[in-house]
């Protein structure tokens, strides 16, 4: 790939010699030399994007003045919000976000036709990796055969998607597919396909070093920021218009400074510790920013804890969490197969461009946090949310608050389970699940809940046998090392077989609990538990049959499926009694810290990374078996459910249209705060009664192969019909209704989609209101599709995530913010108002204040003002066009 460097219009550009051969690369020092700015005791995190500025300063998207704004950061006690074009060196993508991403590209290839343009200008101008993981759902648990009969389900369900991904790797340029079975996109892009320092020729042919940077469509790819890789989640519209070249529209952020000290004591892992961090992070008030860790305590802590504390940076609410390199860096480069000239390259890179921590590593913050590490207590969080912090010694007594004050439902009822010899009550844990990439990226909490299986099953101890238990691990190095350490065997007898590799249990693939299970969990409206070691826990998420998820460590994974009960405090009960008759409590099943350790230290070995990561595109058999066609444009099958060509480019003019001011609309949804795009755009299963259900049930597809939203994201008919479909959802405009329902036209109560179909119909726009953070959670692109889709033209609400607010821009639809203090609740919004915006037609300007009128039922009027979440020049270009995408079209097509 070539890379397109600017002009250098300072002089910047320098040799480095490292690992025996010589490079280019543009230097900051060199800047600060050329008088640009004193950039000496910038953030690391801000230097990586310093260097982005001095690299691509071409006089009209990046100029002089954009790289003097960042000496300008520094003298302003770390912050200047100017708007910048940052390019990331390439893009990531698993699957669920990845298929539609692709289908648009597909669409766009077809678009562009119409455009009188040629399609083989629809091409990634930045490489492209996509990693299939997030499809394997947990049919089958608990048994030896679970994984292979779990992949054989993955296949039959998802071949449609995988034919049209093996079309698209073959069609594409720079666009590269790991196929299914290999692990999750973020342990692989930390295990493999990351760099830290990034290499490539430029326009005249020289090679090129600049770190490595992406973005990538799932919100966690913040996990690489732990091998000091500045990455952070987009969604799927943002990341398609990175990949086709257009530069990412973005704030120079304030960089928040996390201070470690100390070290981690005795019976603590990393999981404890980035709860914590999660907790106080939130408390700060940290989105939109940057989070960098820095501090001694960095000299105690392992690679593999540093990407747990960066992969729950959305947890946090940061764009990224950012760990400079250091020796560390070094070490797991080394240890996971990297080439040795390449570990050369980071060090001398990050040495000569101010990018190191060193002893003396003292930069400017806009803020700062402090934690001493040897205050961390073993904790889990719950039961709604990732910040939900408790101590362990807590989490008994809190479940028992959450059942009067949140569930609203007693203790003690019992339901007896048809044909078991056991009964369920509310706290019981039915899914275990050692999941996610969150935890299954660190060898040593991995390692530790092996111990916790191999002491418990030497006592007699087994998993409970209403709990759900599996083991879906990040990469197949964690099995080589699990398996090499004798590990795997303890864990499959205390239940906890190998599942799969992918995103499982935390994304809403946990599969069907025991049919019997379930019917008693409805029978006495009980409050399921899930405990599991993944990074989102948001109600509706895990299972349709679980109401509280509890995020824990893996060890502690293991020891809630051997109690397999939240009404237990497992700080001081027993566990259950081992085979002697005599209980067995948590100390006496915990591994110490050098146990651990050593076993880390023996297994997990660079061979075992250049073995697993010697042949990663390949894929099994089944993956080389799918067959595809080389053609340019893709043949959208008439009766595929799971990829349609998406309305976006039909019927396109030439030329771009203006903002319009929105007259007349009504009110389709009213929420509340923490409205997360899991409750916007699910990922889960769905039921026959769903529109979405009825729609496949219409289509001939039985129950049994609805397969998940997730799956069928390229697909939307499907997806519009889950457009605010999730079962936990509570739309304000409904008395004490859950789900995806609303009043249409007509003031009857109706699903979302049929309202909005309804009234689109008649030609009336309609909004959306709604609380503090709107759109937390994962980084959806279907929840801004599925809103434009639906007709919906505006957003107004407390506050916004910063991806959702982005992607809403990117389709069209406008973001509106409350101001004075207003709120829905404030100005008595009932959903039977009718809503005007002006203000927006002629020359609006980023970030306007607007004003909004509100017509109430009974005819009164009110007038408030809010702000236009339109952040930069841009993105108006953007919504003028109708979305980013239409920019980048009509664009390509004239070109």
């Amino acid at each position: 790939m070539t890379v397109t460097v600017g002009h250098d219009s300072a002089k910047t550009r320098q040799t480095l010699t490292a690992g025996g051969k010589s490079v280019a690369y543009y230097s900051i020092p060199a800047a600060q030399a050329a008088g640009l700015g004193d950039f000496a005791r910038l953030p690391a995190a801000l230097k990586v994007v310093l260097e982005n500025m001095l690299r691509f300063e071409d006089g009209k998207t990046v100029t002089v003045d954009d790289i003097r704004a960042f000496g300008d950061w520094a003298k302003m006690g770390g912050q200047n919000p100017r708007e910048i074009a940052y390019r990331p060196a390439r893009v990531l993508m698993q699957d669920f976000t990845g298929v539609p991403a692709v289908v648009d590209l597909a669409a766009m290839r077809d678009g562009i036709l119409g455009l009188k343009g040629s399609a083989a200008k629809i091409n990634p101008l930045v490489p492209v990796d996509l990693v299939i993981d997030h499809s394997v759902m947990i049919d089958e648990f608990g048994t030896p055969r679970a994984f292979q009969a779990n992949v054989d389900r993955e296949y039959e369900r998802n071949m449609e998607r995988y034919v049209f991904l093996k079309w698209g790797q073959n069609a594409f340029d720079n666009f590269r597919v790991v196929p299914p079975g290999t692990g999750i996109c973020h342990q692989v892009n930390l295990e493999y396909l990351a760099q830290t320092v990034w290499t490539d020729k430029d326009q005249h042919g020289d090679e090129v070093a600049y770190p490595d940077t992406l973005v990538g469509t799932d919100s966690h790819t913040t996990m690489v920021n732990g091998l000091a890789v500045l990455g952070w989640g987009v969604g799927g519209i943002e990341a398609e218009a990175a990949m086709l070249g257009q530069p990412v529209s973005m704030l120079i952020p304030e960089v928040v400074g996390f201070k470690l000290t100390g070290a981690m004591r005795e019976g603590t892992t990393a999981t404890d510790l980035v709860l914590k961090v999660v907790q106080m992070l939130r408390k700060h008030g940290v989105v939109n920013k940057f989070v960098e860790f820095y501090g001694e305590g960095l000299d105690n802590l392992p690679l593999a804890d540093r990407a747990t504390i960066a992969n729950m940076a959305p947890e946090y609410g940061a764009t990224c969490g950012f760990f400079p390199v250091d020796d560390e860096t070094l070490r797991y480069l080394r240890q996971t197969g990297r080439d040795e000239a390449r570990i050369a390259l980071v060090e001398a890179y990050a040495k000569a461009n101010g990018m190191w921590r060193g002893a003396d590593y003292d930069p400017v913050y806009t803020s700062t946090l402090h934690l001493d590490m040897g205050e961390i207590v073993p904790a889990i969080s719950g039961p709604k949310r990732p910040q939900d912090y408790l101590p362990l010694t807590d989490a008994k007594a809190s479940f028992a608050k959450e059942m009067e004050a949140t569930f609203k439902r007693p203790m003690g009822v019992e339901v007896a389970v048809k044909g078991e010899d056991y009964k369920l009550s509310s706290g019981k844990v039915v899914i275990a699940s050692i999941t996610s990439c969150t935890n299954t990226s660190n060898p040593y909490v991995l390692i530790g809940a092996g111990l916790v299986a191999r002491k418990a099953r030497a006592l007699g101890l087994t998993r409970k046998p209403w709990v759900k238990t599996s083991l879906a691990p990040g990469s197949q190095v964690v099995s080589e090392y699990l398996n090499a350490a004798g590990l795997q065997e303890d864990l499959d007898a205390v239940g906890f077989n190998l599942v799969g590799y992918g995103c499982t249990t935390c994304i809403g693939n946990s599969g069907p609990l025991q049919p019997e299970i379930s019917a008693a969990i409805a029978e006495g409206d009980l409050v399921a538990t899930a405990v599991l070691s993944g990074n989102r826990n948001f109600e509706g998420r895990i299972s349709p049959d679980v109401r509280a998820n509890y995020l824990a460590s893996p060890p502690l994974v293991v020891a809630y499926a051997l109690a397999g009960d939240m009404n237990i405090d497992l700080t001081t009960e027993p566990l259950g009694t081992g085979k002697d008759g005599q209980p067995v409590y948590l100390r006496d099943i915990w591994p110490t810290n050098k146990e651990i350790a050593d076993l880390v230290h023996a297994t997990v070995t660079r061979e075992a990374f250049l073995k697993k990561y010697a042949d990663v595109f390949k894929g099994d058999p089944k993956w080389q078996g799918v067959k595809v066609t080389d053609a340019e444009t893709y043949d959208w099958p008439a009766t595929s459910t799971y990829i349609q060509n998406p309305p976006y480019f039909r019927g396109m003019s030439k030329t771009p249209g203006t903002i319009k001011n929105i007259t007349g609309a009504r009110v389709l949804a009213l929420l509340g705060d923490m409205i997360t795009t899991d409750h916007i755009s699910p990922a889960g299963s769905f039921k026959p009664t769903t529109p979405a259900g009825k729609y496949l049930v219409e289509r001939q597809v039985p129950v049994s192969e609805f397969n998940s939203y997730g799956a069928r994201r390229g697909n939307h008919e499907v997806m519009m019909r889950g457009t605010f479909a999730n079962i936990r959802i509570k739309n304000e405009m409904l008395d004490a209704v859950e789900g995806g329902y609303t009043k249409g036209p007509d003031g009857a109560q109706t699903s979302i989609y049929d309202a909005a179909m309804a009234y689109m119909e008649q030609g009336i726009p309609t909004v959306i209101f709604g609380g503090i953070e709107y759109g937390a959670g994962s980084s959806r692109d279907w929840a801004a599709k599925g809103t434009a889709l639906l007709g919906v033209k505006a957003v107004i609400a407390e506050s916004f995530e910063r991806i959702h607010r982005s992607n809403l821009v990117g389709m069209g639809v406008i973001p509106f913010e409350f101001t004075n203090g207003d709120t829905r609740k404030s100005l008595g919004l009932k959903g039977d108002e009718v809503v005007s915006i002006e203000g927006l037609e002629g020359d609006l300007k980023p970030l306007s204040i607007v004003p909004c009128h509100i017509t109430y039922a009974d005819g009164t009027t009110k007038t408030i003002q809010i702000k236009c979440r339109i952040d930069t020049e841009i993105e108006i270009e953007y919504v003028e066009h109708g979305g980013v995408l239409h920019y980048v079209l009509r664009d390509l097509a004239a070109a």
